[in-house]
């Protein structure tokens, strides 16, 4: 039986007019792939703010602040979670992965990445599920929001089969 066909979507901060757009649209997808998605990690190293953050500026520093403080183990640099069931982790999660040096969402069971920013918010990808991106341009749309062009036309793409994916 094929895989299901998966979406690339690129969805660096630089793509958007404001950050807070990249944001709003990370917070969409988190409310309808909530079922699917299984972790929200950042490396806790080295967080900063996005020049082009605007709003709530003030209020993400304190997150990073916060977050700073934390005690970790041995290992510096291993991974910080946030819970996605708890409305105000997602809301921490979605703004201090564009401030991280690398942050993901892993599907449950964490064998799919589903979004991934890496160097503060620069570069950020989706990969959706061709079901899960029907799901999320439609929720995009019943809050009254455009969805990016460039992301109404990727299309998707049958995944390797796994003899042939290399590791």
């Amino acid at each position: 039986m094929a895989e299901e066909a998966v979406t690339t979507l690129r969805a660096g901060l630089g793509l958007f007019g404001r950050a807070e757009e990249g944001f709003a649209l990370l917070e969409v997808f988190l409310e309808v792939g909530r079922p699917w998605v299984g972790a929200l990690v950042v490396e806790p190293e080295e967080l900063r703010l996005p020049e082009v953050m605007t709003d709530d500026r003030g209020v993400v520093q304190g997150v990073l602040e916060e977050i700073g403080r934390e005690e970790r183990g041995r290992f510096r640099g291993t991974e910080r979670a946030f819970d996605p069931d708890d409305p105000r982790a997602a809301w921490d999660y979605v703004r201090v992965a564009h401030c991280a040096r690398h942050a993901a969402v892993w599907s449950v069971g964490r064998r799919t990445t589903y979004f991934e920013a890496s160097e503060y918010g620069w570069a950020a990808t989706y990969w959706l599920p061709e079901s899960l991106k029907v799901a999320y341009f439609d929720a995009i749309r019943a809050k009254g929001w455009a969805v990016p062009a460039g992301w109404l036309a990727a299309v998707g793409k049958q995944p390797k089969p796994w003899w042939k994916r290399g590791g």
